[in-house]
């Protein structure tokens, strides 16, 4: 890993956006440990092997609706046709005959198709009168779903590095399968930095900070699934940071501190991350959350996030949302982005690019528009929770006006 470079772009020692998710997405190996885990518990976690189906999914030629199941060839040329009923093949309890010519059974959705039929007409489009059923406006071989058409027998179902999420979890019960092996989850020591800050609950001191870091990022890194070893607060004491560290990274897969890495006298993480560990850039050109440490400290994945309580959310979702999946062993993958027009101005000046908090709403003509919430100052914290997405506005933007159309981050994906 280089460090970083007075030829890095916009300003010396700092990178720009693309370059970082370049430096991190190559420096990270995937964690090989794997683990058995019964089938509720593979929840977020990720596929360590290919599954294989053992069976075809449908196990057998099923309806994909209530109706007759019947002869193709019985159908005339409008679809019609008259046809004595034999039987009903119900889901779960499947019609043991099979259905010769001019016949047809009453079939439920999901049930097996009987020997000898091809096709399913739905209900709607029949008449019983007794056991002869009228057919009008069928359709030779429709309404059927065939063995196997979701997934063979053999066929891979789910490939290695896979995340499972529900549907996922739903393919693997169609297995039949009970347990499965993953890889394990990164354990993640989070420290925030800062003789100012204090625990809920406790008495606020002069000058102090109820702690909301610690908090937030436990939140995102437990929405990530990941092992958290909480290791509570850093003192501004450089012998104390450095213990601290020396000891977290000899227990962790990655560590993710807030505060102490800009250059004030007390920013002690920066400077021990530069003099024990391998560095791999230490500042962007991104705002909010120019000052980010990445790196390693011995074996384990280290990112020292800005104190601000917003840049230190910004530079987790961008960075080490991304790098905690990779090496979670799901790869590494950048916050998706969709298009919106905006509601409003968006000012910025250009240089650095920019992730301003959001709303989405829904226009009048049916379009996604995107508004601001307020003030960008990355120390209002508020501002997060009444956002859900980030406008993206590029290094040599100098904002946008309102009516235009921008890139558009949103805080949640489907589940």
């Amino acid at each position: 890993m280089s460090a970083p470079s007075c030829d890095d772009p916009h300003r010396p020692g700092a990178l720009d956006i693309d370059s970082a998710h370049r430096r991190i997405a190559a420096a990270i190996e995937p964690i090989e440990a794997i683990e058995r885990v019964g089938l509720r518990a593979a929840l977020g976690r990720v596929l360590a092997e290919d599954l294989h189906a053992p069976l075809n999914i449908p196990p057998d030629t099923n309806a994909a609706m209530d109706g007759y199941a019947l002869r193709g060839a019985d159908l005339d040329a409008d679809g019609a046709a008259s046809l004595r009923m034999v039987g009903t093949a119900w889901a779960g309890h499947p019609l043991e005959r099979t259905i010769g010519a001019g016949e047809c059974a009453r079939i439920m959705t999901g049930a097996p198709v009987p020997a000898g039929a091809d096709t399913v007409v739905m209900q709607e489009r029949t008449t019983a009168d007794g056991d002869t059923i009228t057919i009008r406006g069928g359709e030779a071989g429709s309404n059927v779903r065939a063995a196997g058409e979701d997934l063979p027998a053999g066929g891979v179902a789910l490939t290695a590095g896979t995340a499972i999420r529900p549907a996922e979890l739903g393919v693997i019960a169609s297995l039949g399968l009970t347990e499965v092996a993953v890889r394990r989850r990164p354990r993640v020591a989070l420290f925030a930095t800062g003789d100012e800050l204090y625990e809920p609950g406790q008495e606020l001191k002069p000058g102090g900070l109820y702690d909301s870091n610690r908090y937030t990022v436990w939140g995102m890194l437990t929405r990530l699934g990941m092992e958290i070893d909480d290791r509570g607060h850093l003192p501004d004491d450089r012998a104390a940071v450095e213990a601290s560290l020396l000891a977290a990274a000899a227990e962790n897969d990655a560590i993710v501190t807030t505060g102490g890495v800009s250059v004030g006298e007390a920013d002690h993480v920066a400077v021990v991350l530069r003099e024990h560990g391998d560095v791999g850039f230490w500042q962007l050109t991104m705002k909010p959350g120019r000052p980010l440490n990445f790196g390693f400290f011995g074996r384990a994945l280290m990112f020292g996030l800005p104190g601000n309580p917003v840049s230190a959310m910004v530079t987790f979702y961008q960075f080490v949302q991304p790098a905690l999946r990779a090496l979670s062993g799901a790869g590494y993958r950048r916050t998706p982005t969709l298009r919106a027009r905006t509601a409003a101005d968006f000012p910025k000046k250009p240089g650095r690019t920019e992730f301003q908090r959001a709303r989405l709403v829904i226009a009048d003509d049916g379009t996604t528009d995107v508004e601001p919430v307020g003030p960008q100052g990355s120390g209002r914290l508020s501002s997060m929770s009444r956002a859900d997405c980030f406008v993206v506005l590029p290094a040599d933007s100098e904002g946008v006006g309102a009516g235009e159309w921008v890139d558009v981050q949103p805080f949640e994906g489907l589940v």
